[in-house]
């Protein structure tokens, strides 16, 4: 795929993956403004603790954006940093983006803390866990104690990071399944294992959701610069 074939809007968010001087990667959030076809790729400057970031031209990085129903990645190399009129990072222009499709039933490993609620019982006690492993349409979760039976409705609350920002993720859903413990969480002493189905109605609540674990696949995906 031609990086023009994404048709990307000024300001369109985008990831960039770096590897720092111990060899370890570093992501870091950025936004297009504008394009040289077949030259060069302008962006915003990242920041870190509220100061601009500097880069050194010949750095190698891989740059990630979500669009439409997947991913795209491709390789890049920093041709200069400007800081007048205003900061951008000039970048070369790829040969050819890579696209991953991601399914609704595509699902991502991840360890987030959350509380639950079982909205279906009379106490509505929470009760706190962790999920497992995540989609945009469900997840597995693993609680210390049971919450509820198959059909019950729930609340899952979480406090997630969408693009270097916090927020509080609140989605409702309903027990699917009771799920066999694996080994690693026999070891953790995590005895209720679910599958909940996502239905949350709140389109600002489902947004975040989705950009949630949009923003896990792309942090999983293994592609680094070289």
């Amino acid at each position: 795929m031609k990086f023009e074939d994404l048709k990307l809007t000024y300001g369109y968010p985008l990831q960039l993956q770096l590897n720092n001087s111990a060899g370890q990667p570093e992501r870091f959030s950025c936004r297009l403004i504008g394009c040289m076809p077949g030259r060069s790729i302008l962006l915003s400057v990242p920041r870190a603790s509220g100061k601009l970031l500097r880069f050194r031209a010949g750095q190698k990085m891989v740059v990630r954006m979500m669009v439409d129903n997947g991913i795209g990645i491709f390789a890049s190399i920093v041709e200069a940093q400007t800081a007048e009129p205003y900061p951008i990072l000039h970048v070369s222009y790829p040969e050819q983006v890579s696209f991953k499709g991601i399914r609704g039933a595509t699902r991502v490993n991840v360890d987030l803390p959350i509380q639950v609620k079982n909205l279906s019982a009379i106490n509505e006690e929470m009760v706190s866990g962790v999920i497992a492993d995540i989609s945009i349409s469900g997840a597995r979760m693993e609680l210390p104690e049971p919450i509820g039976e198959i059909g019950d409705k729930i609340r899952v609350s979480a406090r997630v990071t969408v693009l270097n920002m916090e927020r509080d993720l609140i989605v409702e859903a309903i027990i699917r399944s009771r799920l066999e413990r694996s080994t690693q969480e026999t070891d953790k002493n995590l005895p209720a294992v679910y599958g909940v189905e996502f239905t949350e109605e709140d389109e600002e609540r489902r947004l975040l959701l989705c950009a949630y674990v949009f923003g896990q696949i792309v942090d999983d995906q293994q592609l680094t610069p070289t």
